[in-house]
C-alpha cells in the first residue's frame, strides 16, 4: 500500500451507534463454512429474493480458515444466522481489485439484499457499487466512506492492542518486541502505537520494531517477516496480519508471542501470551437487523470495549505474574472513561510533542494517524 493512502485520513469522521456486547460461538479455525454457504458462487444461481426476504453475502480477503481476519469474520456471520436465520453466502480471497464489484453483482443476482465486504481496499469499488444497486445496503469494514445506502463499520481494536502491550510490555527481557504489519495505514500504525503506549506503561525501556510485509494475508511472508524480527534481537513477536504465521515462529524460537484477530494461542501454545480479537456477530445481528426492521440508516461505526466488538483473549500460563491484574485495572480504565490510551502526553519518534499533557487524540487524528510514537522502530512507506 502506498504511503498516499495516508492522505486520506483527514477525511475520516467516526459515526457513534451503541451496540450490545454478546458472545460469539466459537469453532474450529480450520474449519470450512457450512458446504450449503461456501459452495455457492458470486456469479451463479437464480435470483430468489423477495419483498420480505433478506440474504445477506459476505466477501473475504482471505480464506475462512486463516485462523485470524476472515476466520473471525466468519465466526459473525455462523453467529448471524444462528440468531436471526437469514440465508448468508460467502465469497472468499477476493483481491483489492474491481473484482469485488464482480463479486458483489454475482451475490445481488443471486438475490442478497445486503452485503458486507470486509477489507480496507475494497472501499472504493464497493462505493460505486452502492450507486447503482440503491435498493441494495452495503457495510464496508475499516475504510471512512458512506453513501445513503453504505456503512462503513469498524471497532476500537485500539484498546486491545493497548492491553496487549501490558502483557508484552511487563514479559520481555530483551525490551525490544517485534511487530508484523500489513500495510502503512492509519488502521494498522494506530494499533502499533496503541501497543507500544500499553507495553512502555509498565515498562518505559521497550522498543517495538516494525517491519512492513504490504499483504494482508501471507503466511510465509508473514513467518519470514517474523524471524528476521527475532534474529534482530526481538524476545516477543506482535502482529497486524491474518494469519499465525508470526506466533508460529516465536513458538519455533522458543519465545514469546502477541496474536490478532482471534485467539491464536491454539497455533502456538507454547508461545502465546494472549491476543487482540474480533467479536463480530452482534454488529452483524445488529445491522442486519435494522434492514430487516426498516430502520436502517447509513452510518460510521466505531464502538470498542463497551460494545464487545473488541476484546483481549483470556491471558495463558505464559503470561508474566501480575499481568492479569493489571490489565483488568487497564480495561476497567479504558471502559469508565478514566484511561485514554491516546491522551497526553504523547511524543512521536523524533521526541516531538504530538499531543500535549491534559489533552487527547480526537476520533478524527485517530482514524488519520501517520506518524509513530516515540520507542517505536521503523519508518511508515
Amino acid at each position: 500500500m502506498k504511503k498516499t493512502l495516508l492522505k486520506v485520513g483527514a477525511l475520516l469522521v467516526a459515526g457513534m451507534m451503541t451496540l450490545s456486547g454478546c458472545a460469539a460461538k466459537s469453532s474450529d479455525p480450520a474449519a470450512k463454512p457450512a458446504e450449503t454457504n461456501s459452495s455457492q458462487e458470486a456469479n451463479t444461481g437464480e435470483n430468489t429474493k423477495t419483498d420480505k426476504a433478506v440474504k445477506v453475502g459476505f466477501i473475504y480477503v482471505g480464506p475462512t480458515g486463516d485462523g485470524g481476519w476472515s476466520y473471525a469474520h466468519d465466526q459473525g456471520r455462523l453467529y448471524l444466522e444462528e440468531q436471526l436465520g437469514v440465508e448468508t453466502i460467502i465469497k472468499e480471497s477476493v483481491p483489492e481489485t474491481q473484482e469485488v464489484e464482480q463479486v458483489a453483482a454475482g451475490m445481488i443476482d443471486q438475490g442478497c439484499n445486503v452485503i458486507f465486504a470486509t477489507s480496507f481496499g475494497y472501499m472504493d469499488y464497493l462505493e460505486k457499487m452502492s450507486k447503482e444497486y440503491p435498493e441494495v445496503k452495503f457495510f464496508h469494514c475499516s475504510g471512512y466512506k458512506t453513501t445513503e445506502n453504505m456503512t462503513a463499520y469498524f471497532g476500537r481494536v485500539y484498546q486491545a492492542r493497548y492491553l496487549s502491550g501490558i502483557v508484552a510490555g511487563m514479559k520481555t527481557q530483551a525490551n525490544q518486541i517485534g511487530y508484523v504489519a500489513a500495510m502503512p495505514i492509519p488502521e494498522v500504525i494506530r494499533g502499533i502505537n496503541a501497543f507500544t503506549l500499553g507495553a512502555q506503561s509498565v515498562n518505559p525501556d521497550v522498543k517495538v520494531k516494525v517491519v512492513w510485509t504490504n499483504t494482508w494475508y501471507d503466511p510465509a511472508k508473514e513467518k519470514d517477516a517474523a524471524i528476521a524480527l527475532l534474529d534482530g534481537g526481538a524476545d516477543i513477536i506482535a502482529q497486524h496480519q491474518d494469519t499465525a504465521g508470526p506466533q508460529q515462529a516465536a513458538e519455533e524460537r522458543g519465545v514469546w508471542a502477541v496474536g490478532y484477530n482471534s485467539d491464536m494461542s491454539m497455533f502456538a501454545p507454547k508461545a502465546s501470551l494472549t491476543s487482540a480479537v474480533w467479536n463480530w456477530g452482534p454488529y452483524y445481528v445488529q445491522a442486519v437487523q435494522s434492514v430487516i426492521d426498516g430502520t436502517y440508516q447509513s452510518e460510521s461505526y466505531w464502538q470498542g470495549l463497551e460494545a464487545g466488538i473488541v476484546d483481549l483473549s483470556p491471558l495463558t500460563t505464559n503470561a508474566p505474574e501480575g499481568a492479569q491484574a493489571k490489565v483488568d485495572a487497564a480495561k476497567a480504565a479504558i471502559l469508565d472513561g478514566s484511561l485514554n490510551p491516546f491522551a497526553g502526553p504523547i511524543k512521536d519518534q523524533s521526541g516531538t510533542e504530538k499531543v500535549a499533557a491534559g489533552s487527547a487524540m480526537t476520533d478524527e487524528e485517530m482514524l488519520s494517524f501517520d506518524w509513530f510514537v516515540e520507542g517505536v522502530e521503523g519508518e511508515i512507506k
